[in-house]
């Protein structure tokens, strides 16, 4: 079986460093907030091409957190996208905060900077543009609105590591930017993590109280706040996985280049780069008429594809009916009845693209 993602192949193509790196923390003896903790925040906050990198306990806490320190909560309101996981939403009302839904763009996938523009009202605080599948969003147009309306910008990188925007990293462009690192990731651990990284030192340093009970140096308790640590173990795992993140997502690359030169003439509509920006294809989305007939012939061949995202959240139990803007989402609609995920991990072998290919041109749509 050919499998959308694969984070055991990661391991086991760095298992040697892997392996070595987690024993020297386990013969240390120091397993929480220890010495591979702050060394990979400080490679983190380099490779992205920041000031400080807060390790977390997942990429949800990380926004959670940068929402709470940025006094973001109760009565205000942050936009952001219903084309994504659910997580992100999820963060903002664990914050305390109200999610208004806006429409995303259909070239790119990520929210659309006009449609965040007319959910803007006088209870708005933050942006939360979500960098989807692997490439960012529409940053130029999002700095300029947050300035205009004095609003905090929130980059939600959990699917964009390593990912450019004119030259800079996505996470280094807003006023914080929130990293998943959950298995599947281009940057992953072996279990939950995330980190978030900022130019701004105050920040950072309520993000680190917040991270931990809210203590200061002494331990005292100043304000309320979370036990959400990265650990010792998956920071060492993630330091060793930073060395190779670019070339693993070279890898990623060239899959996605192979994709694109056999389906040019295909009836499937391959992802599009935005102009000034690079893609590292966390996911390779296309869109497919016919979507399940066209899982169900991918299955047959033993191909396993992935959907990203079937149902999006307004449409989701817990909050169907009940979110501003979700009356107003067509573009969001339609991505979930079109997009379909290819398998898509840097150790991808070319015969399996091949297989894929020629499973999908075979599919007679």
């Amino acid at each position: 079986m050919i499998t959308c993602s694969n984070p055991q192949a990661q391991y086991l193509a760095h298992q040697a460093a892997i392996d070595a790196a987690m024993r020297r923390v386990l013969e240390s003896g120091q397993l929480i907030q220890g010495p591979a903790v702050k060394a990979f925040e400080r490679d983190f906050a380099a490779y992205i091409g920041v000031s400080h990198a807060v390790g977390v306990a997942s990429g949800t806490d990380a926004l959670v957190i940068a929402l709470r320190a940025l006094g973001i909560g109760a009565g205000d309101e942050v936009i952001t996208t219903a084309h994504t996981a659910v997580a992100t939403v999820a963060a903002i009302e664990l914050a305390g905060a109200t999610p208004v839904f806006a429409d995303i763009e259909p070239r790119y996938f990520t929210l659309d900077p006009r449609a965040v523009e007319r959910a803007i009202t006088p209870r708005t605080k933050a942006l939360v543009p979500v960098h989807i599948y692997g490439q960012g969003a529409d940053l130029d147009a999002f700095s300029a609105l947050a300035t205009r309306h004095g609003l905090r910008l929130i980059e939600d990188c959990a699917q964009a590591h390593g990912a450019l925007h004119a030259g800079r990293r996505l996470g280094s462009v807003g006023d914080v930017g929130c990293f998943s690192c959950y298995p599947t990731k281009n940057l992953g651990a072996l279990g939950d993590g995330g980190v978030l990284v900022t130019n701004d030192a105050e920040l950072a340093a309520r993000c680190r109280r917040l991270r931990e009970y809210g203590w200061n140096e002494t331990r005292d308790a100043v304000e309320p706040g979370l036990n959400s640590r990265l650990d010792e173990l998956q920071a060492a795992v993630l330091g060793v996985k930073l060395a190779a993140l670019d070339a693993d997502n070279g890898r990623r690359q060239a899959h996605a280049r192979e994709y694109d030169r056999r389906l040019e003439t295909s009836s499937f509509t391959p992802p599009e780069v935005r102009a000034g920006a690079s893609h590292v294809y966390h996911l390779y989305v296309v869109r497919a008429r016919e979507r399940e007939r066209v899982l169900g012939h991918l299955r047959e061949h033993g191909i396993a594809a992935g959907v990203h995202y079937p149902v999006p959240v307004h449409l989701q139990t817990a909050y169907r009916g009940r979110i501003a803007g979700s009356s107003a989402l067509p573009e969001t609609e339609r991505a979930a009845r079109e997009v379909l995920s290819l398998p898509m991990y840097p150790e991808l072998p070319a015969t399996a693209v091949d297989a894929v290919c020629n499973a999908l041109l075979g599919a007679g749509i």
